[in-house]
């Protein structure tokens, strides 16, 4: 029996003979759509399918449509061959949308809180394997990975200092400038040596460079973790017995809580000249009598409040970086997925801890007038 697929038209009555599957139609598949269609054209003719010798779902589906997806007056089939048209004939013409569940605020805030909660209880886990790793490296120092320890804290810190001086710079002119305007209505000038030595060494410098490091060294620290884990390079290391809390987490994590503090004090420092610049053009403040008075102005307190707040916030972003960077699945959705959840959270948190800093050393630092 031929295995070529065949259309002949016989007195009224269309033959179909040989094996109709896909494989078996692809060389001629335009020349049987035509004569499928030529011979459905004329109503009323007999479809004789007896010498198929096969009938796959796509030979069926052509002969469905061909029909006008009906059944013809006078059709001849096996048994075999009718059950799998009519499994095509049961198919509807169109699929039926996905069915839309309804929101459900309870349902949608229950989703994020459980969430949040599974992300705390990983990033509990990996504080725990990062103490776990310290007491290791306290009974064998040898095993401290320097190199990867100074590497990240030349790409967390070193290559920093140009973006966060320059934020740093146009921040401290901005405020200098507003903050100048309005004390000039109450002849209350001076006053801009304060208003800028506490907003900027206290709240905004290590807030600005939290933000700054978090969408830089924190989303580059999750990406690169994350390609670790798309490239099985973490799998790897696991094989040849090495950890990867050790190898790859500790060192940037140390990298960049050490780090921190220092690009604070860099950017505060920048910022706080950019508004004495800005103050002596407004207010006629000589630069000299600004840095005689800042120490009086802001006390030492709010300068370690600062680099207090460097070390937390880099801390708190490199430990969330490299969690979301461990958390990624080997493919490229994963990989964007889990970055940018790694910046928005580390921002989100950087915020919420600043928050907790300000309620707790509401009474530390604050001139008593």
């Amino acid at each position: 029996m031929s295995s070529i697929p065949s259309l002949q038209v016989e007195s009224g009555k269309v033959v179909l003979a040989g094996q109709w599957t896909l494989a078996a139609m692809l060389p001629r598949l335009t020349d049987l759509q035509l004569a499928l269609k030529d011979a459905a054209s004329v109503p009323n003719r007999i479809w004789d399918l007896t010498a198929l010798a096969r009938l796959d779902s796509a030979a069926a589906v052509l002969l469905w449509r061909s029909w006008g997806n009906c059944w013809p007056e006078g059709l001849v089939i096996s048994d075999l061959h009718r059950q799998v048209l009519e499994r095509v004939a049961d198919l509807p013409r169109e699929m039926p949308p996905p069915p839309m569940r309804p929101f459900r605020v309870p349902e949608f805030l229950g989703g994020l809180l459980l969430k949040a909660l599974s992300n705390l209880h990983g990033l509990i886990a990996l504080f725990g394997q990062l103490l776990l790793d310290m007491a290791h490296l306290l009974r064998s120092p040898k095993e401290m990975p320097w190199k990867e320890f100074t590497a990240n804290l030349y790409k967390s810190g070193a290559q920093a200092m140009p973006v966060t001086a320059l934020v740093g710079f146009l921040i401290g002119v901005t405020i200098s400038y507003l903050s100048a305007l309005q004390l000039k209505n109450f002849g209350a000038d001076l006053f801009i040596i304060n208003i800028l030595g506490i907003s900027i060494i206290r709240e905004l410098g290590p807030v600005l460079v939290a933000v700054l490091v978090a969408g830089r060294s924190g989303s580059a620290m999750t990406a690169q973790i994350g390609v670790m884990r798309v490239t099985e390079e973490i799998d790897a290391l696991s094989t040849m017995g090495i950890s990867r809390s050790l190898r790859v987490v500790l060192p940037k994590i140390l990298g960049l809580t050490a780090a921190m503090p220092l690009i604070v004090l860099w950017a505060s420092g920048v910022a706080l000249f950019g508004g004495m610049l800005a103050a002596m053009l407004q207010l006629d403040l000589s630069l000299i009598y600004f840095l005689d008075n800042l120490p009086r102005a802001v006390p030492v307190a709010n300068l370690l409040i600062g680099l207090g707040k460097g070390l937390v916030f880099g801390f708190v972003i490199a430990l969330i970086a490299c969690y979301f960077g461990l958390r990624v699945k080997p493919n490229t959705e994963s990989l964007s997925a889990n970055t940018t959840s790694a910046v928005v959270t580390a921002i989100t948190t950087v915020i919420l801890v600043d928050a907790l800093f300000a309620v707790f050393t509401r009474h530390v630092g604050v001139p008593q007038l």
